[in-house]
């Protein structure tokens, strides 16, 4: 059992470091030529795997870029689901979000690593990665939504407060990437980053009110 769960654990690792030399790969040739005149196959050359395994992993050539974004998509619902009795759905979530900035979290903007700047500036030129994220925004607000009307039983106020709460998060992280793109010292960032969480998800309790409350 030791060495079969060892084995798991390899091979998890393995998959983990291919996917991530894919996107280094990706990123930097679409930087460096455009994202529409970069193929997968040119993509999988360069990363030493199949074109195959690009698409096992990825599915899309827009799902190398963003991938490391997406694998977030739940964060919000399940901070929402693992709060603790009586506190509220923005709370919890700040508390994530505070908990993210803590770790330097690449998710919510906090990155030392150029690529991630990269990423961004793809997305913005690239109509089908700007396409993708809007997705992404729908996927999370709709989960988030879910997760609160699981409690509530009411899914248009749902996915008001969902709006909301993804809204001002999604703020925040704008805020990130727009002082790390003019040079701003990382560590300033995430503690400039923590007192503004306080005051926009404060600002949006207000509105909600602690909505839902939790027994």
């Amino acid at each position: 059992m030791t060495c079969m769960t060892e084995e798991l654990g390899l091979r998890a690792r393995k998959k983990k470091q291919t996917a991530a030399r894919i996107w280094r790969v990706a990123v930097d040739l679409c930087s460096e030529r455009g994202f529409d005149h970069v193929s997968v196959a040119e993509i999988a050359e360069a990363a030493e795997v199949s074109k195959m395994t690009v698409f096992n992993y990825f599915g899309t050539k827009e799902g190398v870029i963003v991938s490391p974004m997406e694998e977030h998509v739940g964060d919000p619902a399940r901070a929402v689901r693992e709060r603790q009795p009586g506190e509220s759905a923005v709370a919890a979530m700040r508390g994530q979000f505070l908990e993210q900035i803590s770790g330097r979290d690449p998710s919510i903007g906090l990155s030392g690593d150029p690529r991630a700047l990269k990423v961004r500036q793809l997305i913005s030129e690239t109509p089908p990665l700007a396409h993708r994220m809007v997705i992404f925004h729908m996927s999370s607000v709709q989960l988030l939504a879910d997760a609160l009307a699981e409690e509530t039983g009411d899914m248009l106020l749902a996915r008001v407060a969902a709006s909301q709460l993804i809204g001002a998060r999604n703020a925040l992280i704008v805020e990130n990437h727009q002082r790390t793109l003019v040079g701003d010292p990382l560590e300033e960032i995430a503690e400039d980053c923590a007192a503004l969480a306080e005051r926009v998800f404060g600002q949006v309790e207000k509105g909600l009110q602690g909505y839902p409350g939790k027994n």
